[in-house]
């Protein structure tokens, strides 16, 4: 009979453990049909799109544009306030773009497009570091995503999925699991 327990227990552990989950979306820039110029009713589209998302390690931004019309280009700071075209730590320009967010920082996107980014075709995300604060950002080769352990590919198959609605998740930490788990055993003994 103990046994039968001990059995249970542990499929019950697992079962609560597995329900924990890691939470990482793709996003769709500006929840817009293609990135683009900004309509004159909505200039500051991708900025108020920004700030309405936390960015998070394991996220990804996904750009879509006609590739014969447009491109992205991660900058630096410095290049994004002065809308520079010149020298991009990133290029990207198939037309349907995905941007892996594998470090905290923040980042900073235009269209390589000459005369977009002064039209506010450009894009802001700070990614959060597990202390709530962003790193200082790295410009250089190193700033690029690291695509042995984290490849952009194109997303071909399917919708995007939608990001986290405002509605309460319910997750439960290791901690809080074991914690379920241990009461939940105690009730059993108690029962048996």
């Amino acid at each position: 009979m103990a046994n039968l327990r001990n059995h249970f227990f542990c499929a019950f552990q697992l079962l609560l453990l597995l329900q924990t989950q890691v939470l990482c979306y793709q996003y769709k820039v500006g929840d817009l049909d293609a990135w683009g110029i900004p309509t004159s009713a909505n200039p500051q589209v991708y900025a108020k799109w920004s700030k309405l998302h936390s960015f998070k390690l394991g996220d990804s931004l996904l750009f879509l544009y006609p590739p014969s019309q447009d491109s992205v280009i991660q900058v630096t700071e410095q290049s994004y306030n002065t809308c520079n075209l010149k020298d991009p730590i990133l290029y990207m320009n198939n037309g349907n773009s995905l941007f892996n967010i594998t470090k905290p920082g923040e980042y900073f996107f235009t269209s390589g497009e000459p005369g977009h980014c002064e039209k506010k075709q450009k894009l802001y995300v700070a990614v959060l570091s597990g202390n709530g604060t962003t790193a200082a950002p790295s410009y250089g080769p190193s700033a690029l995503p690291d695509t042995a352990s984290s490849p952009s590919y194109p997303t071909v198959f399917g919708s995007i999925p939608q990001p986290p609605s405002s509605s309460l998740s319910l997750r439960f930490s290791p901690f809080i699991t074991a914690v379920i788990a241990a009461a939940t055993w105690v009730i059993i003994n108690a029962l048996m």
